[in-house]
């Protein structure tokens, strides 16, 4: 039976963060790693993916991007490497290759088993991330045999896709850099659009992250939200892509490139796919809510009295469906050969036996202090800021609750 005052399950920005606070306030702990260091971001994401936050906005405690391209954005293999390397210059205290199989909760801490045997704590952080489990919906069951079904986690480029058309159910940041590059590939790409969020890469000559930041839209937090807290940790993910010229990807610049626009998967039946019939009023509200986005960042401009520092205000035409859009098709028929489930992703706790889940298993926890004495969680959406499941916001989440830790502990030894 090994001890550690704290464990950390997770390598990835969020695990090395709290790691980095916790020695700066000399609490003895591991971080356990069921791969390698930045395991998720090596195995689990396709070959051309960028990150979608420019360089200068990779940011973790004591340790920043220092290349010669802050405005361009990381390929995956970029990304462990910032993260293997900020592990080491922390001297993280990372046990790789140590998958957990279970956790329980002891009178006064938890005990984790893992397959190179049990940990005791007396503090628990679950950094595994949000994203360990694609999201596929109900109607994916009535999917026919002769059609593959992935997700953005199996896809990896489009040579490997089974012969025939592509539908892409989802059009939020995944799906529309998947359609984007298998059409570019010569396939036929179907996108089913529900609610997402258009978000233009540059306005006023400045990256949009860049607006968000300057701004303090980032940095808003949970507990001064005056709208429902719940829901806006369920948007979609931003409809952005990060590529060496900046472009905007949006649902005309993939409808002009002859990608087909449907409404949101609704069924499927003996091969033939419905879809809802709201695809034009989903368009509207989502750029409805880009202009109000952009009308608060002139409002800021305006105020600071930095106008002509910026390039003039714009607006982007709206989004153009079409005067006819279909309300089914026949997959078989249309030559589609394979489906990709852009819709999402949820965390994987099926290791945690604790009591801390709600009814829709979601960990029930208050700016990521979760119920269960002495457990933290870290890296969820919005967790304790909107840039809480960035690597940029991983610093000032962990900050926060490696101080709550400490106190906690400090109250327990007095």
């Amino acid at each position: 039976m090994k001890f550690a005052t704290a464990i950390i399950i997770g390598a990835g920005q969020s695990g090395l963060a709290m790691s980095r606070h916790l020695s700066a306030l000399s609490i003895d702990h591991v971080v356990l790693e069921r791969g390698e260091v930045a395991n998720s971001w090596l195995t689990e994401r396709w070959d051309s993916l960028r990150l979608l936050t420019p360089n200068w906005q990779s940011r973790l405690p004591g340790y920043a991007y220092a290349g010669d391209d802050p405005d361009g954005f990381m390929t995956m293999p970029e990304v462990v490497c910032f993260l293997q390397q900020y592990s080491r210059s922390s001297c993280a205290p990372v046990v790789t290759g140590v998958r957990v199989a279970q956790v329980r909760q002891l009178d006064k801490g938890y005990q984790v088993e893992t397959d190179q045997g049990p940990w005791r704590c007396r503090k628990l952080v679950i950094a595994t991330g949000a994203c360990n489990l694609a999201t596929i919906p109900s109607p994916a069951a009535g999917l026919p045999a002769r059609v593959a079904s992935l997700t953005p986690l199996q896809y990896k480029n489009p040579a490997l896709l089974p012969d025939g058309g592509v539908m892409i159910v989802g059009a939020s940041a995944s799906g529309i850099q998947l359609a984007r590059e298998i059409q570019a590939a010569g396939r036929r790409v179907v996108v089913c659009v529900g609610e997402h969020v258009r978000m233009p890469r540059t306005y006023r000559g400045r990256d949009i992250q860049w607006w968000m930041d300057v701004t303090g839209a980032m940095d808003v937090r949970y507990d001064t939200m005056v709208e429902d807290i719940e829901r806006a940790r369920r948007l979609p993910s931003l409809q952005l892509i990060g590529t060496p010229e900046r472009v905007t990807v949006d649902l005309n610049s993939l409808r002009k490139a002859g990608v087909e626009l449907v409404g949101r998967l609704v069924g499927l039946c003996d091969g033939k796919a419905q879809f809802s019939g709201s695809l034009a009023n989903h368009c509207a509200l989502a750029d409805l809510k880009m202009n109000r986005l952009l009308t608060s960042i002139d409002d800021w401009v305006n105020t600071s009295g930095l106008a002509r520092q910026f390039a003039p205000p714009h607006r982007f035409e709206p989004t153009d469906v079409g005067p006819e859009t279909r309300l089914s098709l026949d997959l078989i028929r249309a030559g589609i050969g394979s489906v990709i489930w852009a819709t999402g992703y949820r965390p994987n706790y099926s290791w945690l036996n604790v009591p801390v889940f709600d009814r829709k298993g979601r960990i029930r926890h208050d700016g990521g202090i979760v119920s269960a004495p002495g457990m933290y969680v870290m890296g969820l959406p919005f967790m304790r800021r909107r840039k809480s499941s960035f690597i940029d916001g991983a610093g000032a989440d962990a900050g926060d609750l490696a101080a709550h830790l400490s106190q906690n502990l400090n109250r327990a030894a007095a």
